[in-house]
């Protein structure tokens, strides 16, 4: 079966200019991600975020525009003192 079916077709039509980017991060506390929810809050291309804190990897999520890249958030988290790298 293709991973594609997977998805409903009103998912794939709505949100056709979406992409989902996931960093690995050492934001730990809740503390620290009030620091990073001031930052995410002034992006009108994050359409929503998560960090999974149990997570070994302090996952974080990211559902924005397509135009808004990577390196972007990249560089916006490690700004706020924190690491930050893409997983694939």
């Amino acid at each position: 079966m293709k991973k594609n079916l997977m998805i409903s077709p009103f998912y794939k039509k709505h949100n056709i200019n979406i992409r989902i980017h996931v960093f690995k991060t050492n934001i730990e506390t809740e503390a620290d991600i009030s620091i990073i929810k001031v930052l995410f809050n002034s992006f009108s291309k994050i359409k929503q975020w998560s960090i999974d804190l149990e997570d070994i990897d302090n996952v974080l999520r990211i559902e924005a525009t397509k135009n808004l890249s990577q390196r972007v958030i990249i560089q916006n988290v490690k700004s706020k003192g924190f690491y930050c790298e893409e997983l694939d």
